[in-house]
């Protein structure tokens, strides 16, 4: 089959490259390049890195609404379109180019978390299971029937070890769901409407840490926290981001640790331990402001306070 893939980051590089192991890809389309850093250089996205070492053509339009880029497209006579994270809607004249229709490789259980962020919404949630569905694609966002659906259970991996996991098992979906495709044997699975959820963008310091909040609801934001939303708060007046952290049991707590009060930060039994409106959250590892990751007890080393017992902790502000 001739394919046209579409996708933008990680997760669909990881598709693409199994992909174009398995079937002869004629175009990949991507998001053009994108102001990073501090140098504020333009880079482009993980699958144009990997389309251009495949020697793939990679197009980057900044739409695909016009008449022209449709044209385009179409001239490439794909069979199939195939998207993973594309990050732009296909309208619906570009639906309506492959013989075969598009497919979609959408890191959920549809129809939980339709949208843009299903990984970290399923970690927020505290779903037992993620997972991936390879769907018919339409106007409608997340819509579509799905003819294959694989599922892992979440257990304590972080959104960018679960999107790992899942980009490598929608890639094998994918495949899968090509050749039902192909031999007119896909069976498709028409979504409950009643099961729908949303998977919203996760907003600028969503995922920051909050005293006022339950110590299982700071742990999975802590889990489902990446580079690009970070988990931060300020400990001892210190701006830091937590990057491993742990709903801490009551039979496991250090008597000193034990009733720890909403803001209040102790290091105890060589443990860091954060006081929360319910419960109290283990630190593991943290980046301190400008400074490199290290463990609790490093972190803790130069903390007097946390040592002392009198030491609070809080969101950080700014």
């Amino acid at each position: 089959m001739r394919i046209v893939f579409m996708g933008t980051p990680p997760f669909a590089a990881t598709v693409l490259e199994e992909l174009a192991a398995a079937h002869d890809v004629v175009g990949v389309y991507t998001r053009p390049d994108a102001v990073r850093g501090r140098g504020k250089k333009l880079v482009p996205s993980p699958v144009k890195e990997l389309a251009c070492a495949l020697g793939l053509p990679v197009l980057t339009p900044r739409s695909l609404r016009s008449a022209e880029e449709q044209a385009a497209l179409a001239a490439l006579e794909p069979d199939v379109i195939c998207v993973a994270a594309y990050g732009a809607i296909l309208p619906r004249e570009v639906l309506d180019i492959p013989r075969l229709g598009c497919l979609n490789v959408h890191g959920s259980l549809l129809p939980r978390w339709r949208g843009a962020a299903p990984v970290e919404r399923a970690i927020l949630a505290g779903d037992a299971e993620a997972g991936v569905c390879i769907m018919r694609m339409e106007e409608g966002l997340d819509t579509g029937d799905f003819c294959v659906s694989r599922r892992i259970p979440v257990g304590d991996l972080g959104a960018e070890a679960l999107s790992d996991e899942l980009a490598n098992l929608g890639a094998r979906a994918l495949i899968t769901a090509l050749a039902h495709v192909e031999e007119g044997a896909a069976r498709w699975t028409r979504q409950d409407e009643a099961l729908v959820t949303y998977a919203d963008k996760i907003a600028k310091g969503e995922l920051d840490l909050d005293p006022e909040a339950a110590a299982d609801v700071n742990a999975r934001r802590v889990q489902a926290s990446s580079a690009a939303h970070p988990a931060r708060c300020a400990i001892a007046e210190r701006g830091v981001t937590v990057t491993s952290a742990r709903l801490a049991a009551d039979g496991e707590l250090p008597e000193a640790a034990r009733g720890l009060g909403a803001e209040e930060a102790l290091f105890a039994g060589k443990r860091l331990f954060l006081g929360c409106a319910a419960g109290v959250l283990e630190v593991r590892a943290l980046k301190p402001d400008g400074k490199k990751g290290m463990d609790a007890k490093a972190f803790a080393a130069g903390v007097p306070a946390l040592r002392e017992g009198d030491a609070k902790w809080g969101r950080r502000h700014g």
